[in-house]
């Protein structure tokens, strides 16, 4: 059988009375002017997305970058006369907000705490990208109200993707694969390894709205749960910087993708009565140019790992192609490889193909032919449940639990990531602890209030020799995921005394 792949070793917006999340007189690469010259576009790319895309991207990144250089800038003033006035009025200008005038009262008594402020300013930064994003929607997509129709006629109800914790797949769902984040299910693990009882619990709960209130169809419409693994590598470095949950080694993160998905399948099967089952479909992402590869199933659902389209190889075979050749090539490419495949899954593989392409085409135009940062850059790290703002990659590494004693592996494993991007630097790691609840549930926020103590209190234990150096710091948040409101903060330990942010 033909196999087509590429061998690889290893703007609408709500009414919002908070502003843009930029960084005053931050400067980036014009919206429409690419950075690698002489590259062809494709056909099927859609370039005024990608503009707006990119201009969320950099400005929402910018914010945060600005604060070590800001930082830099009031710290080399700080025994200057008037250190206060003039280190507020730097920040007001750079980042758009003051600093916390009791860390900055202290700086004649002693060594200013650089620590601290850089703690509040990614947290107060983080606050501002969430009123943004709740407040605006500036990734809402615009066939944002066709989507359950198509996936409908694909044959599904729901699509639940679980990729990498890795914060370079975090903007899977609104970049990548170019869907309305509100209506896919995203939640992320070490590896790309989901909970099974998780997702078991999440199926339970899709099939009974079906049959109690016929969310998103009724029960007896032919659809059925999909769920999707997007496991990763790397292109640039495979030995390296790959995932690391796998040891970079790609296909034994494709093989733990298949197998897990394998047990969820068994997991339903076997819990409930004959019929009930889910279809699969399994991911990889090269996180240095966001090409994707689909391992197409087969008739029967089978997935086997070596077979696969690369959306980067039909990139470059169909870019000068008429647009409707170019989508015909797709499918093409899909009915060639699984002849078999069942429509509906094949039909949903070549659409992803095609966003897939305009994803390529926005990494090449604004970053080059791949990434500059095609390791690990993630600003903060996130514990808990919730998170659906974070759609950009490398801002924050996700680490999804209830309890840190369940988590360990995927919080090992960002605390190692931070201690080469902060730690060694002699800068803390930010840890936004963030449990979101459903308002209409009795009781629900203050279990929530609680979720943030206990797990606060247990990082804290867990990573003390960090915590009593200065190296971590926690912010706590929840948020009523059924109310259109922004994020309620409850307490920071840069000051026990007042939430980050102070605005």
């Amino acid at each position: 059988m033909q196999r087509v792949h590429r061998h690889t070793s290893g703007s609408n917006s709500r009414a919002s009375g908070t502003a843009p999340l930029r960084r005053p007189g931050a400067v980036g690469a014009p919206v429409g002017v690419a950075r690698a010259s002489g590259q062809v576009t494709h056909v099927l790319c859609r370039e005024q997305e990608n503009a707006r895309l990119y201009e969320y991207e950099r400005g929402a990144k910018a914010a945060f970058d600005a604060i070590v250089p800001t930082l830099k800038r009031v710290a080399a003033l700080q025994h200057e006369q008037g250190f206060k006035d003039m280190a507020q009025k730097i920040a007001r200008v750079e980042l758009g907000f003051e600093l916390p005038h009791e860390i900055l009262a202290d700086a004649w008594v002693e060594q200013l705490d650089m620590r601290r402020l850089f703690a509040w300013c990614v947290f107060a930064t983080y606050r501002r990208y969430c009123d943004e994003f709740f407040g605006a929607d500036p990734l809402v997509a615009d066939n944002a109200g066709e989507f359950d129709d198509f996936l409908q006629s694909c044959g599904f109800h729901t699509l639940d993707i679980s990729p990498c914790a890795d914060g370079r797949l975090a903007h899977v769902t609104r970049y990548v694969l170019r869907l309305p984040h509100g209506s896919v299910r995203r939640k992320s693990y070490a590896g790309a390894l989901f909970d099974i009882e998780d997702s078991l619990q999440k199926w339970v709960e899709v099939e009974m709205l079906r049959f109690r209130e016929g969310r998103p169809n009724t029960a007896d419409q032919p659809t059925r749960y999909l769920k999707s693994v997007v496991y990763h590598y790397s292109s640039v470095d495979p030995a390296h910087e790959g995932c690391a949950a796998h040891g970079s080694d790609t296909a034994k993160a494709a093989a733990a993708g298949r197998e897990r998905l394998l047990e969820f399948q068994q997991a339903i099967e076997n819990s409930f009565c004959c019929g009930a089952s889910i279809d699969l479909l399994l991911i990889g992402l090269d996180t240095d140019t966001d090409a994707i590869r689909i391992h197409i199933p087969d008739a029967e659902g089978a997935i086997d790992l070596e077979r696969y389209i690369d959306a980067l190889a039909l990139y470059e075979s169909s870019a000068r192609m008429p647009a409707a050749q170019a989508i015909r090539s797709i499918g093409d490419a899909v009915l060639s490889l699984s002849p078999d495949v069942a429509p509906g899954m094949a039909r949903l593989i070549e659409h992803l193909i095609e966003n897939n392409i305009s994803q390529i085409a926005y990494v090449r135009r604004y970053h080059g032919r791949h990434y500059s940062d095609i390791g690990h850059a993630e600003r903060f790290i996130g514990a808990g449940v919730g998170f659906e703002e974070i759609q950009l990659r490398n801002l924050m590494y996700f680490a999804y639990l209830d309890t840190v004693e369940e988590a360990t592996q995927d919080l090992d494993v960002g605390m190692k990531i931070f201690g080469a991007l902060n730690v060694r630097h002699g800068l803390p790691v930010p840890v936004v602890v963030r449990f979101d609840y459903h308002g209409q549930v009795p009781g629900a926020r203050e279990r929530a209030v609680g979720h943030c103590r206990r797990v606060s209190e247990a990082l804290r234990a867990r990573y003390a020799d960090l915590d009593t150096r200065g190296l971590l710091y926690v912010l706590q948040v929840v948020r009523d995921c059924n109310a259109d409101a922004p994020i309620e903060v409850l307490s920071c330990s840069v000051n026990a005394s007042s939430t980050a942010g102070g605005h």
